[in-house]
């Protein structure tokens, strides 16, 4: 079972014999223990750590006492001469750094990534290349919230992955929405000053269900597809392992022969997309705000390794840079995958969480310039930005030019990079010559030719043009793809469109702003307008464009598939007198099937005789329904003996004759959420209390424990009952 906080049970009297400090648990694991310039040194990982038996200055020196400032007597002032308090205290005060201004809330993981060698044509990047494994560091991130923000709100997520490669480093920095708000990076900062909060007040906090986002998106259109997507399912993944991730820009890759090729990277997780109900996402924010972070550490420490397929689309490498009609530079717009399929190009494994999230997690920096030889940028005008503000933010982040040294970004190729001195230097050069030419240090660093594995930029021809500030006519057309987002969803996402649009305009104070959003609306779909217009009260506008035509893309929808339910969360309802070794069977069996069983009980500790227990995961009073994907009743348990609304406000005024109301509450959520129900014999009649019919969609009630498993399993690999969400067509 995940989720403990060290490798070692602890003692109940506190610990005095002295001993070296424990080493991680199994699932955690650090940066490579490479040197400031990417030599590796043969140390172990754990040599990167803390050291010794005793606590220590920060120069080594041991120490007597660390619970006491050094004082002229007991009651007396404080000296000045206490070294170790001043030391400490001044370290503390410095322990943060500035968050991120965007994606300041992330969580992360060591991995590997397998080269399938199907990129070979097109690419010759050697991590591509057929059985190469490199390492790799993912972070997935929220773009608006700050550190101390939820994971389950609304909003687009960042997938930025870390390639180590022999070439250098490599970092592809995306998104899971494949398309962004703008289209020049010098609107950057203006989309991202409209959806933080309010200067003012400083609300709303990781939202964009306020005044400054939805007039900044209502005023320039081309954030119209981009808004469309936050508005979907997308923005609210039930996972991070169940996400996809997209390099949203296109990209120059180049071949052994120096051919060259577009195209835009995908990340297609084994597990497939799925998402939250908004109401889930809600409730999940208060009860537990770590949610996806969480989710993520628990299923690798499990041995539920997450996994994602990297696929390129790719065109023609052109002089207009289009296909099949759409701009390639315009990071608004995407290729529909039945126009271009997604090729697999290799296979992401993460199988460590970090040791320290500061160390690892927060310092970690990426770079959409760090580029390896086969993979070349393109015009793409906010990209272009991109490439400046990346570097520009690490260096007044992390606090010098050296950043590159801190554990997490050393590369795993040797560097020789001429660059020296600067805050936190921690490389110790040699040599009297940096810079060349030179003889002084033998010539020494040289050139490096294609032979020799150099990384030169594809000599693009340019055509002959004016300085203009001024966009492409191609980039233009701000409806045609949020259309077709829109014609790809199934009756009940554009059900969940609808709905979000209408509570986030909701959520503004200036009737402009309503006006002008449903104006935007109209120009996407008149019954998606009409619907949102009904719910603020407001009359639905006319179109003021034609209405693109295009066909549906059936692989923008996240419904009518089945998945693998790996790391799934199965909660197991038992009840003390009830059937208890059903309750070990399929407990046994959700193991098996790389699942994770937690059984709900009265109260904590185990069920059961004390030679075979069954140990209890979740109470009634600490369950709720939005970390299960699907419950299993081992039997109806009556109300608990905290059942008291004093003591627990779900549990209401309970009945002496009746379920725990809080296990009822538990299954009406899970019900009103579409998740898969079961149970076997008498349980069912958990639902003639809740008022849920036995026949209606993910209901599966058997006969035995097996049984009710093997139903249940099937329910839950279309990830909800959907067919539980009335729509109209």
């Amino acid at each position: 079972m995940p989720g403990k906080p060290a490798p070692r049970p602890p003692a109940v009297a506190e610990p005095t014999r002295p001993r070296e400090p424990l080493p991680p648990k199994p699932d955690q694991t650090g940066p490579d223990t490479l040197g400031p310039t990417g030599q590796p040194t043969g140390a172990p990982r754990a040599a990167m750590a803390q050291g010794g038996a005793y606590l220590t200055t920060a120069q080594g020196a041991r120490l007597p006492d660390g619970d006491h400032s050094l004082k002229a007597g007991a009651r007396g002032p404080v000296l000045l001469q206490d070294h170790h308090l001043r030391e400490k205290i001044t370290h503390f005060d410095h322990e943060r750094i500035p968050e991120r201004v965007v994606h300041a809330r992330g969580a992360a993981a060591h991995g590997v990534f397998q080269g399938y060698g199907t990129a070979a044509k097109v690419s010759r990047a050697a991590f591509l290349a057929k059985g190469v494994e490199t390492p790799v560091f993912v972070r997935f991130s929220t773009v608006l919230g700050s550190r101390g923000s939820a994971d389950t709100v609304r909003d687009t997520r960042g997938f930025a992955t870390k390639f180590y490669t022999g070439e250098g480093t490599f970092d592809l920095v995306g998104n899971n929405i494949p398309v962004f708000f703008i289209q020049d990076a010098i609107k950057f900062p203006d989309v991202i000053h409209a959806g933080k909060p309010h200067p003012d007040r400083e609300i709303p906090q990781a939202q964009s269900a306020h005044d400054t986002f939805w007039d900044f998106v209502s005023l320039h259109t081309e954030a119209t597809h981009h808004t469309l997507w936050n508005m979907s399912d997308r923005a609210l993944p039930r996972s991070l392992r169940m996400m996809e991730g997209f390099g949203v820009h296109t990209f120059r890759l180049v071949n052994a022969e120096g051919a060259t090729t577009l195209v835009k990277f995908h990340w297609k997780p084994k597990l497939g997309v799925h998402s939250l109900v908004w109401e889930e996402a809600q409730l999940t924010n208060g009860t537990d705000p770590d949610f996806h972070r969480r989710d993520l550490a628990d299923a690798i420490e499990s041995g539920a390794f997450p996994q994602w397929e990297l696929g390129i689309q790719t065109f023609p490498d052109t002089p207009e840079q289009t296909f099949e009609g759409i701009d390639l530079l315009d990071p608004t717009k995407i290729v529909p995958e039945e126009v271009a399929p997604v090729v697999p190009i290799g296979l992401m494994t993460l199988n460590a969480n970090p040791t320290n999230y500061f160390a690892e997690t927060e310092q970690v920096a990426f770079h959409p310039g760090h580029l390896v030889p086969g993979i070349d940028v393109t015009d793409d005008p906010l990209l272009a930005g991109r490439l400046f503000s990346y570097l520009d933010t690490q260096i007044s982040r992390l606090g010098g030019p050296n950043f590159g040294q801190i554990p997490i970004n050393r590369p795993h190729a040797p560097v020789n990079d001429m660059l020296r001195d600067g805050a936190h230097q921690t490389a110790v050069h040699t040599g009297v010559a940096p810079y060349r030419p030179n003889s002084l240090d033998g010539g020494c660093p040289f050139l490096a030719g294609a032979d020799d594995g150099a990384f030169i930029e594809v000599p693009v021809e340019l055509p002959a043009a004016r300085k203009v500030r001024e966009a492409p006519a191609s980039f233009a057309d701000h409806f045609g793809q949020p259309r077709l987002f829109w014609l790809s969803m199934t009756p009940v996402e554009r059900e969940h469109i609808i709905a979000a649009y209408t509570f986030e305009l909701a959520k503004c104070y200036e009737q402009a702003v309503k006006e002008r959003t449903l104006a935007v609306l109209a120009n996407i779909d008149p019954r998606l307008c009409a619907e949102v217009a009904a719910g603020l009260g407001l009359p639905a506008p006319a179109a003021t464009v034609p209405l693109a035509d295009p066909g549906p893309s059936p692989a923008l929808s996240q419904v009518g598939r089945e998945w693998p339910l790996d790391g799934r969360v199965i909660g197991i309802v038992a009840d003390p007198g009830g059937d208890l070794a059903g309750v070990r069977t399929v407990r046994d069996a959700v193991l098996a099937d790389g699942m994770v069983p937690l059984v709900i009980a009265p109260t904590g500790g185990t069920l059961g005789p004390r030679k075979n227990p069954v140990t209890v995961q979740r109470t009634f009073a600490t369950a709720r329904s939005v970390e299960f994907d699907a419950l299993l009743f081992a039997g109806v348990p009556g109300p608990a003996a905290d059942a008291r609304g004093a003591r627990d406000a779900k549990a209401g005024a309970a009945r002496s004759d009746g379920p725990d109301p809080r296990v009822l509450l538990l299954l009406t959520e899970a019900y009103r959420h579409g998740k898969a129900i079961g149970g076997w014999k008498s349980a069912s009649r958990v639902l003639d209390a809740a008022g849920i019919g036995a026949d209606e969609p993910g209901i599966v009630f058997r006969a035995t424990p097996a049984a009710a498993l093997k139903q249940l399993k099937r329910a839950m690999a279309g990830h909800r009952a959907w067919d539980r969400f009335p729509a109209a067509d």
